[in-house]
């Protein structure tokens, strides 16, 4: 799933820049301390069986795989179901529940798929090709918030207890990348709406962890599942809680009140990673930031040269390097370079040729009768680096004369209704708008979601329009299977962009992490919903 795929709850997702990739950057950097080495501090809770982990924003508590889309929930219901797929140290797939990767047949639209035999779920029933299907399917079937990444599926037939065979309406360039990675979920907890409502804050997998205690908006506590078909993980607890707050998680980490926390901020880390006791964890990541633009015709940035005059206005490169130096690393188009690896597109050079550049003549030149005098433009954005960001371009507009600019930073919900989910805003209601998103190892994940035209009201709200094909090449790049051919269509779209500017590309946010040092073998995946990997590294403390 690709959660915020937003920012996942599909707030926190889009709003987070955490939805659901190759090799990627993964492991600690540094701390006073070797995570093979014996820990000189005393957990959280006084036991060496329960890990608890601090999130660092509230979770929507969806915790049912074929609705949730929202990281913070997935970082928990991840221990308590199996995936067919999942990832391994980096963006790549491998087998979970599958015995192999598939048989491929008909071009590309059909995938033969052998599971496991005698694994169950944790209310003693087996896990099944039943249950294999019903996954694949329910996505359409339920309506579900995730569907468009999933409506390529016509059918997902059961062939005997063990194997499916799941045809495609096309070819689908990212179904072995990243789709096929679905958590399996029994169907016989599932059958009715309210056993789907039951089953999404008490839900029933086959994973490592049972779920055990819940406090809505508080608390959720799971066990180890001692009869679990894979490698049973050493921890017998895992709680996880959350704190919104980045000082006060910092200071909950270098007291020991807690065993780990996400996002360690910019200003902190250097100080955190020299700390005694404390081991700091960063991964790069397919995150995707970007100052996305009202490009309907009766915006003043509908006009292409508005839009340029703002990106030229300030630098989008200083403002990382000097803020954010830390955690995050500039872009030079729509896809972050964790996912370029796979791909290589040219991206110096389209940096060089397309990217604004701080040029403040230019910008008024741009702008000059291209708006009005008291042109009051507002930018909206979460309050975090994002509003800081917004306030950092609002501050070059004032300097240019344009005293009305305002930024303006808003909770996740508000400022989703204000943006992605209005689908008739007012010239008034927003200029801009700075948010993030989650992809994977296809640029299908960000330039259809956040860049087709038939994802207006559900992931972006820039009304693009587009020159010639610009959306006939999105749609086409993600029904093929052929990688040169997509590759072209993207390079298309991708130029295009840069040239016309709807978003522009800020920046990709690496994946942080703290723990005390008595904490083993935790490392931060590039996946955001995929931390803390407790049992996949089998998370200990000592």
């Amino acid at each position: 799933m690709g959660t915020n795929r937003h920012d996942l709850s599909r707030r926190h997702l889009l709003a987070s820049g955490a939805t659901v990739s190759a090799a990627a950057i993964a492991g600690c950097i540094g701390g006073n301390g070797d995570d093979d080495d014996e820990g000189n501090g005393e957990p959280a809770d006084g036991d060496s069986s329960s890990f608890e982990f601090t999130q660092e924003l509230e979770r929507d508590e969806d915790f049912d795989p074929i609705h949730s889309n929202d990281a913070y929930s997935v970082q928990v219901f991840k221990l308590v179901f199996d995936s067919l797929y999942t990832w391994d140290d980096g963006l790549g797939l491998e087998p979970q529940l599958a015995v192999d990767m598939p048989d491929v047949e008909r071009d590309g639209t059909r995938y033969l798929y052998e599971i496991h035999d005698g694994v169950e779920f944790h209310n003693g029933d087996e896990v099944t090709a039943e249950d294999v299907a019903h996954s694949f399917m329910a996505y359409q079937e339920e309506e579900s918030v995730n569907e468009a990444q999933y409506d390529m599926i016509d059918s997902a037939e059961v062939i005997d207890d063990y194997q499916v065979q799941v045809d495609l309406d096309h070819p689908f360039g990212p179904w072995e990348l990243q789709t096929m990675a679905i958590y399996v979920v029994p169907e016989s907890e599932r059958e009715t709406e309210a056993d789907r409502e039951e089953f999404n804050t008490n839900p029933v997998g086959s994973g490592p962890f049972v779920w055990s205690d819940f406090e809505h908006n508080e608390f959720v506590t799971l066990e180890r599942n001692d009869d679990y078909w894979g490698d049973v993980p050493d921890l017998e607890e895992v709680t996880f809680v959350d704190n919104v707050d980045p000082a006060s998680r910092i200071s909950e980490i270098r007291a020991g009140d807690t065993d780990a926390i996400a996002d360690v901020p910019n200003d902190d880390f250097d100080e955190l990673e020299a700390e005694d006791g404390v081991n700091v964890h960063l991964s790069e990541s397919p995150s995707y930031m970007h100052l996305t633009f009202n490009c309907r015709d009766d915006a003043p940035t509908g006009d292409a040269d508005v839009r340029r005059g703002i990106c030229h206005a300030f630098s989008m490169t200083d403002f990382v390097e000097s803020r954010l130096e830390n955690v995050a690393a500039p872009l030079s188009a729509p896809i972050p370079p964790i996912t370029n690896e796979q791909w290589d597109f040219p991206l110096d050079e389209w940096h060089e040729e397309h990217y604004p550049t701080y040029d403040p003549e230019l910008a008024e030149e741009l702008l000059e009768g291209a708006v009005d005098d008291d042109w009051s433009p507002r930018i909206l954005a979460p309050g975090d680096h994002r509003g800081d960001l917004a306030e950092r371009i609002v501050t070059r507009l004032h300097e240019l004369g344009y005293d009305g600019a305002e930024a303006v930073t808003l909770e996740f919900g508000p400022l989703l209704d204000q943006t992605v989910y209005n689908e008739d805003p007012s010239p008034d209601d927003f200029q801009a708008y700075l948010l993030g998103w989650t992809g994977g190892p296809d640029p299908d994940a960000y330039l259809y979601n956040l860049y087709h035209e038939s994802q207006v009201g559900v992931n972006q709200a820039h009304f693009y329009e587009g020159r010639g094909d610009f959306h006939d090449n999105i749609a086409d790049a993600r029904e093929s299977a052929d990688f040169d051919e997509r590759y072209d269509l993207y390079e298309d779209v991708m130029i295009e962009m840069l040239e016309e500017l709807p978003s522009l590309p800020a920046y990709s946010f690496h994946n942080t992490m703290a723990s005390r040092d008595y904490v083993q073998n935790l490392e931060a995946h590039p996946m955001v919903q995929q931390n803390p990997r407790i049992a996949h590294n089998n998370v200990t403390i000592q």
